[in-house]
């Protein structure tokens, strides 16, 4: 597929004024994004009935449903049929009112009124009030090990003012908030719940069996709240970590829906008169090689930069990914991000440069470790990575390790490994999970007090001059200095029978935004 022959939709801009009330633009755009390979034709109206059958790639056997321990997809997506978010992200990237209907910030925004949806109840008939949101929200706070609690770490309080009804104070004003209640952490649970291998949830699906590492099994409730969702009469969900017999299960008709198509099989995807992909343009996931700022050799700069000029990212996006990725430039803010700073000059390939700061620091000893646990392409990254250090004279030694626990074993342990970061629904998100000295998945150990400072101020600046000229700074302070390589930012590629109607690209995350199962059914 060509560039002339991809279709761009205009990109949204936040206007940050609006998000004091209601809801607001997201400040991501789409780029190509589409259908890939004619679609069936999908009924007139949403149809009932059928089971949903989905392979997927993105969970091992320690996942939970506790949705504080949420680190990939599979558990996020099984979370997403059986519970609601209290914001949701639509397909327009704007955020709109899920359990938490609407919202009102005061003026400097450090204190909020939401109001928490009418008439919703749990699958064990017990109906939503504020009492449940408080206690969903405070799940991720205090002593807890969410990975939540980061973007949660500003509220200071929060009081029931009615059954409907809740104020959250803040320690410093936001703008952000209701993105930040968007996490894919935070779910509308029943106050009190603790087991939650017996989840009870407002989704459109009751849970019948969750093997980890294995299958998830759901039910349709019978009653879902929501007009033209939750269509299916249950939802089958396999572990398939292995690319190609995702693939393969998808053109036997063994499954309705993948996620994460290796690039090199689209071809064969669309080829086929019964299978169709959904393709979101360079906003997915963001693939990356973290270094520890603190810890030998990588917490001398000049270490760093070997890494980042000995890196040939153009050929790893041409050949890992055949061009279904956008080259990254060592911050994982998306180039399709109307606050991506587009001055910032691109990093290139420079055997030349990488030599130069490789012997400044000493010709230190370097490893790499790489895992398909960590996302599927590391591996081939990892190869060509080492090959192109060669051509500087650097020897980097690449050691596969097993993807079985990788996000509990490797990630955040090893001095340098390969990381996946999904896309986050605003920027400060994406820099504050990621970049803030005191955040939990800091996982550079990049600590720089002055870009705390820049996105700690950026959150109440409603002037859209000096918000980018913030973030521009912030960028460039990590693409100097930092420890990411983060070589390309790649394109969702979602996998449908023709059966599936209801599919579309989505700004967030892959998948419906992991509401596949909320979102589609199956055409006549």
């Amino acid at each position: 597929m060509t560039d002339k022959s991809r279709h761009h939709a205009s990109r949204l801009i936040l206007d940050r004024r609006e998000l004091m009330k209601g809801a607001a633009a997201l400040g991501i755009g789409f780029g190509t994004s589409g259908v890939l390979g004619e679609p069936a034709r999908a009924a007139d109206a949403p149809r009932k009935g059928g089971t949903l059958r989905i392979g997927m790639e993105g969970g091992s056997a320690s996942d939970s449903l506790d949705p504080r321990t949420f680190a990939d997809s599979i558990a996020e997506t099984v979370a997403y049929q059986i519970y609601n978010g209290l914001v949701e992200i639509g397909e327009d990237g704007k955020a709109k009112g899920e359990l938490l209907e609407s919202w009102e910030a005061k003026p400097g925004a450090v204190e909020w009124i939401f109001n928490v949806r009418k008439g919703i109840t749990f699958h064990s008939g017990k109906t939503l009030d504020a009492d449940d949101i408080i206690y969903s929200i405070n799940l991720h706070r205090g002593d807890t090990k969410s990975a939540a609690k980061d973007v949660l770490s500003d509220i200071t309080d929060i009081k029931k003012l009615s059954p409907t009804q809740i104020q959250i104070a803040l320690s410093k004003g936001n703008l952000n908030l209701p993105y930040n209640l968007s996490d894919f952490h935070i779910y509308g649970v029943p106050n009190g719940l603790t087991d939650f291998a017996k989840p009870d949830g407002t989704g459109a699906y009751k849970l019948v069996s969750f093997e980890p590492g294995v299958r998830a099994v759901t039910q349709n409730s019978g009653h879902y709240w929501k007009e033209g969702r939750g269509n299916f009469d249950g939802v089958d969900l396999q572990y398939i970590a292995d690319a190609t017999a995702r693939m393969q299960a998808l053109l036997a008709g063994q499954v309705d829906a993948i996620n994460r198509i290796d690039p090199k099989t689209v071809d064969v995807i669309t080829a086929s008169p019964d299978t169709q992909i959904v393709q979101t343009r360079g906003t997915g996931t963001r693939y990356c090689f973290a270094a520890l700022c603190d810890t030998v050799p990588y917490d001398n700069l000049d270490t760093r930069l070997a890494l980042k000029y000995g890196i040939d990212r153009k050929k790893i996006v041409d050949t890992v990914y055949m061009g279904y990725a956008t080259v990254g430039n060592d911050t994982t803010i998306s180039p399709m991000n109307p606050y991506f700073d587009k001055d910032l000059p691109q990093r290139p390939y420079d055997p030349d440069k990488a030599a130069f700061h490789y012997k400044k620091a000493g010709s230190p000893k370097l490893e790499l470790k790489v895992s398909e646990g960590a996302f599927s392409g590391a591996t081939d990254a990892g190869v060509l990575y080492q090959e192109a250090m060669k051509q500087a004279g650097i020897d980097l030694t690449v050691t596969r390790v097993s993807g079985d626990g990788y996000w509990s074993n490797v990630w955040l342990k090893v001095p340098f490994c390969a990381v996946a970061w999904q896309n986050r629904p605003a920027v400060d998100m994406q820099l504050s999970q990621t970049y803030l000295s005191d955040a939990a998945w800091n996982d550079t150990h990049w600590k720089r007090p002055e870009f705390d400072r820049l996105v700690i101020a950026a959150r109440t600046e409603a002037d859209e001059t000096k918000l980018h000229e913030t973030y521009n700074q912030a960028q460039k302070m990590i693409h100097e200095d930092g420890g990411m390589i983060c070589y390309a930012v790649g394109d969702y590629l979602d996998g449908y029978s023709k059966k599936v109607a209801g599919v579309a690209p989505h700004p967030r995350f892959d998948m419906c935004d992991l509401r596949v199962a909320e979102k589609a059914w199956f055409a006549a």
